[in-house]
């Protein structure tokens, strides 16, 4: 089904912009609409790309390739996602390598159940074209400790699994609006933590990237880091990022959201300056589970 979903997609982009736009438009923060070949100049002069997906459209799944394929054209690439966790960075590395096969990476790591239709062709392109594959987040249940114990929860655990996790203490600002409307979507009912589990997350996702991207840069000065996470962890700047520039200032990030609208032909003010480049697409788009 999804092949045949992004075959449709990809019919939808040759027939040209008028065809495109019954599908999705991309604009710029401030609303503006912008064109694919103007996004990805701006995007390949970017150290991070923090692509944030809805994790069951396929205008994100299929553009997540796009523009890996686009950049990868002009600048070099690391990817890296928060569908695949650290622990399974090493079993990621044997089937890069070609150690071993598809089947055996299915069964040795854990993953997401739309892994087949929507993240192994990002895992395919970096295999076949030799691109490093950060496997970035936290452990699940490190983050579910945090929900249930608070940041205090990590503290005991033995030092090789601390190394699956964002260099404790962590930074966290709860007034953050992201972490903020966690809060608010709790009703103040013991959801103190669920912001934490969160920023958990966060945290971890940014110190695999700074790291991944801190080893190369020191001999190339044209690498390009994409990772791809939901939005609700990169949009508004905030989440990833915020952890990103507390390790980093210095260096150019840019974001993608993805937003689904009624009317793509405008952007909602709700969803202005979610991003550098917002995604909008067609909320009758057919979804991928």
């Amino acid at each position: 089904m999804i092949k045949n979903i992004l075959l449709g997609l990809a019919v939808v982009i040759s027939l040209g912009i008028k065809a495109q736009e019954k599908a999705f438009v991309i604009y710029n923060a401030k609303g503006k609409k912008v064109s694919y070949k103007k996004m990805i100049k701006v995007l390949s002069k970017s150290d991070v790309v923090l692509f944030g997906e809805l994790h069951n459209n396929p205008i994100s799944h299929w553009l997540e390739l796009e523009v890996a394929k686009s950049i990868d054209k002009k600048r070099n690439l690391i990817l890296g996602a928060e569908m695949i966790e650290r622990d399974n960075q090493e079993v990621l590395n044997d089937y890069l390598s070609g150690k071993i096969d598809a089947k055996k990476f299915d069964s040795l790591a854990h993953l997401w159940n739309n892994y087949d239709t929507d993240y192994k062709p990002l895992v395919d392109y970096a295999k076949e074209n030799k691109i490093d594959f950060v496997a970035a987040n936290v452990v699940r249940k490190y983050a579910s400790m945090v929900y249930k114990g608070d940041f205090k929860a990590l503290d005991s655990l033995p030092e090789a699994e601390k190394k699956l996790i964002a260099k404790l203490p962590i930074a966290y600002d709860k007034n953050l609006p992201g972490y903020q409307k966690m809060l608010e979507m709790m009703g103040g009912h013991g959801g103190e933590t669920f912001p934490k589990a969160q920023a958990i997350k966060d945290a971890t996702m940014a110190e695999s990237i700074f790291k991944a991207y801190e080893k190369p840069i020191k001999n190339q000065s044209d690498v390009t880091f994409i990772h791809y996470n939901g939005a609700y962890h990169s949009d508004n700047y905030e989440g990833i990022l915020w952890y990103l520039k507390k390790w980093n200032e210095t260096l150019n990030y840019k974001t993608i959201t993805t937003v689904s609208q009624e009317n793509i032909k405008k952007l909602l003010e709700e969803n202005k300056g979610k991003a550098d480049f917002i995604i909008c697409v067609d909320e009758d788009m057919t979804t991928t589970y």
